[in-house]
């Protein structure tokens, strides 16, 4: 009985300490799982509406994108199960789940976040261009639990958790198919400063903030992505607006010097993701890619909250890195040209 006790004991201290790693380690980075507050502390309270109660009043204006010949109003550009898509001849026909998902299932249309042509936003992930077999394999991590987030306040992982468990396999792959059939282009620009916008954060997104309370702050040991114009990307959705992404200065000389030699810390990104950083067969690419994405996936993966294939196969890749050191690593993969 005493063995018994010892072992149950010995079981549930590991496991604490894993939970409490994991916290920790987001807890250097929160600004990547788009909060500005450490995990294991509330969010910020979503500013106040409306009088509570009071329906708000339709928006019937017809609203256009630059390029776009089409219209839509906010509520068909927000559609969840049929999101307005501007640019219909910028990609293939999209399967039903991308274009609708499905009401029944509650599963969001693909398109809402990720966009029609795959380029996603820095709180969700870029998913165009990426290996079909990877593309599959990531979505049976999410199906079998096999991939979370470290700061269990991200909410958008769990609906991906929720969505794959409710797909079949046949839509993973024609998902899979359309997704990495698009090229990766170009999307996001790095700037380096000591200063960034003060911002707000809308649904893990940072939006600089306007009128009064504009101004600058130090960036400190962060990045800080926004849209190149928060009209196009909060208001019309646009998929051709892309995003800004502000480093500490030096970071993108750091993390070159990790990525091509590992330092003594880590293994070589080119090994792996080709000498570009733009892919090597089933190994996606990382250049011009999300830096706030790429630092989550590698605190995920050190953590061991994401599991499956791939990520056992980077977790001795990530042992010693520093959350330093993977922002400095994103800095300079984000800064990669995607030709």
């Amino acid at each position: 009985m005493r063995k018994f006790v010892i072992v149950t004991l010995a079981i549930a201290f590991v496991l604490a300490t894993g939970i409490l790693v994991a916290q920790q380690t987001a807890a250097l980075s929160p600004w990547a799982y788009g909060f500005d507050s450490p995990a294991g502390t509330a969010a910020a309270p979503a500013p106040a509406g409306g009088a509570r109660g009071q329906a708000a009043t339709p928006d019937t204006t017809q609203h256009r994108a630059p390029g776009s010949s089409l219209s839509f109003t906010s509520a068909q550009i927000r559609d969840t199960y049929g999101p307005a898509d501007w640019f219909p001849n910028d990609h293939p026909t999209m399967p039903e789940m991308v274009a609708r998902g499905s009401r029944e299932r509650q599963i969001l249309a693909c398109s809402l976040c990720h966009y029609p042509n795959g380029k996603g936003r820095p709180e969700n992930s870029s998913v165009s261009g990426l290996p079909e077999s990877y593309f599959i394999q990531t979505m049976l991590d999410f199906k079998n639990d096999a991939r979370k987030s470290a700061d269990t306040r991200k909410a958008n992982t769990n609906r991906m958790i929720a969505f794959a468990k409710a797909m079949t396999d046949d839509e993973i792959k024609a998902t899979a198919v359309y997704f990495s059939s698009m090229k990766w282009t170009p999307w996001v620009r790095v700037v380096e400063t000591d200063t960034v916008p003060k911002t707000r954060i809308a649904a893990g997104l940072f939006l600089p903030l306007e009128g009064a309370d504009a101004g600058r702050e130090p960036i400190g040991q962060r990045i800080i992505e926004v849209p190149e114009s928060v009209e196009q990307s909060e208001t019309l959705r646009n998929p051709r607006s892309g995003f800004i992404a502000y480093v500490p200065p030096g970071s993108i000389k750091k993390g070159e010097t990790l990525a091509a030699t590992g330092a003594g810390k880590t293994v070589q990104c080119a090994v792996c993701h080709g000498a570009n950083l733009e892919g090597m067969g089933p190994v996606p690419g990382l250049a011009g890619r999300s830096p706030s994405y790429v630092v989550r996936q590698l605190h995920d993966m050190q953590t061991g909250v994401r599991k499956g294939v791939w990520s056992e196969l980077m977790k001795p890749v990530v042992a010693k890195l520093t959350a330093e050191d993977m922002l400095n690593i994103a800095a300079y993969t984000a800064s990669r040209p995607a030709k």
